[in-house]
């Protein structure tokens, strides 16, 4: 005994690392390909109408299977769900390399859409990893390491395009990289032994759970971990029946608000971001390219907000509903001061700020639908979490086009008053969100 929790901090230690490694390579190798995407399916002789169908391919297939593979991922177990995701995502861009025709890259875009939940699946990991208390620090800096790879993987793929097949040897290295990726994953210290001990380390730092709770913990999850195990052999449609059967237990629970607000957050968020360059250009006469580096500088600076999470998160007392709440009400006053802003100077402060608050927004959001519904389908509510994030995607783009037939401020205002209603759900519920705070502070 003593041994397997010695071992257990440098397992903790390394899956943490490769998972690091695993979300920036991921978001790396598909940023190198999303940005030429509408260029060659031009090139492939497709009108504008069947290049946005097909563009919209992607964002549909998530919609549908979001909920339904995080759910599995919680069946069959993390490793061989996200195993089966990574490689299949590889089989669709090695298909994307190979899309000579209309039809091929139509096909290949619906595989990666079924298939690319790799990150969702990731952050369900970690979640199994980690304490309570420090998932939001490890789920922002996991967001921060994804960031860098979307910075530096446009750069990268431009670079490619210059040449000869640029896009073709583009979509073989993003393919390769996820390969890469099913090796690193494959590689990870799935030892049961140390696994099963890894809360023992982390109770032991951090005095989270009495040893009563802690045996129980530790009993719940070698059960949880022996199911998994043998789930992944069982037959299909025993994995669909008992799919459904946690979807429908998810559906019909108390988390309504929470999905809602986090719906209602990521549109307003969408609205802000659908007409940024075109409403700089009508509104204070910017170049796109000025834009774009505006656009970079609040990725860059989303990188480093996903780093100072730890320190925010303990001055807040790792109280995640507060945090949320301050954070959403400070996004909705920047997103008010871009809509009013009377120069391009005050664009600039908005979206400075702006990039501190929706990166802490959105681990915030993620980690309160964790601790309100408990780590034991994580992977469920981390897929209907992104199902409803793939409606707001649907959404935003129409209402974005409709607002801005009145104002190029339009959208933005659009989104100041979606995100109010998010912030009344959260103070009109607030007494559940504290409940389940206190509990998660008495945890620790």
């Amino acid at each position: 005994g003593g041994r397997a929790a010695t071992a257990s901090p440098a397992a903790s230690a390394r899956f943490v690392r490769c998972l690091y490694a695993v979300g920036f390579l991921d978001l790396f190798g598909v940023s190198m390909v999303v940005p030429l995407m509408n260029l060659h399916i031009k090139s492939l002789g497709a009108s504008h109408t069947v290049a946005g169908i097909i563009g919209s391919l992607y964002g549909i297939m998530q919609l549908f299977t979001s909920t339904f593979v995080g759910c599995w991922s919680d069946i069959v177990g993390r490793r061989y769900s996200l195993l089966a995701c990574i490689l299949l995502s590889a089989l669709g861009y090695f298909l994307l390399g190979n899309s000579t025709t209309v039809f091929l890259f139509a096909i290949s875009r619906v595989l990666v859409g079924i298939f690319k939940h790799t990150l969702s699946i990731s952050k369900a990991l970690l979640s199994d990893l980690v304490s309570e208390r420090d998932r939001p620090l490890v789920m922002g800096r996991f967001n921060a390491a994804s960031s860098v790879g979307f910075i530096l993987g446009p750069v990268v793929g431009g670079y490619l395009a210059e040449f000869k097949d640029g896009f073709y040897q583009t979509s073989f290295i993003c393919a390769s990289i996820f390969l890469l990726n099913g090796g690193l994953v494959w590689m990870l210290p799935w030892s049961e032994e140390n696994i099963s001990n890894r809360n023992h380390y982390q109770d032991k730092e951090t005095n989270s759970f009495s040893a009563k709770s802690n045996h129980e913990h530790h009993l719940k999850s070698a059960t949880s971990r022996a199911v998994t195990n043998s789930s992944f052999f069982q037959s299909p449609w025993i994995q669909v029946a008992t799919v459904l059967k946690k979807i429908k237990g998810i559906a019909c629970s108390n988390l309504w608000d929470v999905f809602l607000v986090r719906f209602l957050m990521s549109v307003a968020i969408l609205l802000y971001y659908s007409n940024f360059t075109l409403a700089l250009d009508e509104r204070f006469g910017v170049k796109p390219l000025f834009s774009g580096y505006l656009m970079s500088y609040s990725s860059a600076l989303g990188v480093l907000a996903g780093c100072l999470l730890g320190p925010i998160t303990r001055l807040y007392g790792h109280n995640t509903y507060r945090l949320l709440l301050h954070s959403s009400t400070f996004t909705c006053t920047l997103i008010l001061l871009y809509a009013s802003a009377p120069s391009i100077w005050m664009v600039i402060l908005s979206s400075t700020f702006l990039a501190f608050s929706t990166t802490i927004g959105r681990t915030c959001i993620i980690d309160l639908e964790l601790t309100v519904g408990g780590n034991e389908a994580s992977g469920t509510l981390l897929g209907v979490g992104q199902s409803v994030t793939s409606v707001g995607r649907i959404i935003a783009p129409l209402l974005s086009g409709m607002a801005q037939e009145f104002s190029p401020c339009g959208p933005p205002s659009l989104a100041v008053g979606l995100a109010l209603v998010a912030i009344v759900i959260m103070n009109a519920n607030k007494q559940k969100y504290r409940s389940h705070g206190s509990v998660k502070l008495k945890n620790r």
